[in-house]
């Protein structure tokens, strides 16, 4: 068994390398959903010298078949949100202390301690539905921030532009992290000024509004909240790790996850930084389900690590972790 803390303590791209060939050794030989794409690849540790090698389970198999590396029972199971007659993803959880490692370190490695903060969180499509890690994720950030003025808000838009007010009144630091059609119907009611708050956008309209491209959708909420940048997460249900951006729509990964792009046309093709291709992620928290997984994001890395995302493919259906705005 390969232990979390060697994961939450990569210190260089040696030994991010490194563990995850490990990692995909172990998962080979304990996810039977795994071993049997790895098979039809004929792909195996023997032929697997370096993460370039490594198979990416399309991440719609989370749709239909049981992803886990793991013989322990599940303690929980995160969904996708998705349209009626839709089949969603389910990740399901064996360990939920590496999902709040994880998300925990992260954070502090990106924003610093929560306990400065006070998190305000706009999220009503994914309160309105069980299941989401999303909402597992910032309802235990609102905990651990310990100031009685956090909170999620759902409708209730008056209540949240009281307490921003409040807030920057008292000169405190705040993050609202908020789906990107409610920040918009927030930005359309009511004016700010912003000088304390972090504005945090974590996905597309959720079938609410008419899909926008990204940077259209950050013009629109620098103007209403008067502020430079708009941050964003970046992060899926079957996922244990998110990458964040403090603006100009270009994330940054933690040690343990990596971005790469393989050919639009060859699935199996990594590609070298600066090309847009498809999204594939390593996630070495997911040592209890798949680490390496190829979405239906298309994007760009960058040399230095970086990425950006572009769009989706045309024949992807719009899920309900997508961050990127069409």
């Amino acid at each position: 068994m390969i232990s979390t803390n060697r994961i939450f303590n990569i210190a260089s791209d040696a030994e991010f390398n490194s563990l995850a060939l490990d990692v995909f050794k172990f998962q080979f030989e304990n996810n039977p959903i795994y071993r049997s794409f790895c098979d039809l690849l004929y792909k195996h540790p023997a032929d697997v010298k370096s993460i370039q090698d490594i198979p990416f389970l399309p991440i719609q198999f989370f749709k239909s078949h049981h992803v886990v590396s793991s013989a322990n029972p599940i303690k929980k199971t995160f969904t996708s949100s998705g349209t009626t007659g839709t089949l969603t993803s389910k990740h399901h959880i064996t360990d939920l202390t590496i999902y709040r490692e994880s998300y925990l370190t992260g954070f502090k490695n990106f924003y610093g301690n929560i306990e400065d903060y006070a998190i305000l969180a706009l999220l009503p499509s994914y309160l309105e539905r069980d299941g989401s890690s999303l909402v597992y994720m910032v309802d235990d950030l609102i905990t651990r921030s310990a100031h009685k003025e956090s909170g999620f808000y759902l409708n209730n838009l008056d209540d949240l532009k009281s307490k921003i007010h409040q807030l920057e009144e008292k000169s405190q630091k705040t993050i609202l992290i908020g789906v990107s059609f409610a920040l918009l119907d927030l930005v359309e009611q009511f004016q700010f000024n912003l000088k304390h708050t972090i504005i945090m956008e974590t996905g597309g309209m959720k079938g609410r509004r008419k899909e926008i491209i990204r940077q259209e959708l950050h013009n629109i909420l620098q103007s209403g909240f008067k502020m430079n940048e708009i941050h964003s997460e970046y992060g899926m249900t079957e996922l244990l790790s998110q990458a964040y951006s403090k603006g100009k729509g270009i994330f940054e990964c933690p040690r343990w996850m990596k971005i790469i792009t393989r050919d639009t046309e060859d699935a199996l093709s990594i590609q070298l930084p600066n090309k847009t291709g498809g999204i594939n992620v390593i996630d070495l928290a997911n040592i209890n389900s798949c680490s390496f997984i190829a979405t239906q994001d298309l994007g760009k890395v960058y040399k230095d690590g970086s990425f950006e995302i572009i769009g989706r493919f045309d024949n992807s259906d719009i899920r309900g972790c997508n961050l990127m705005a069409l």
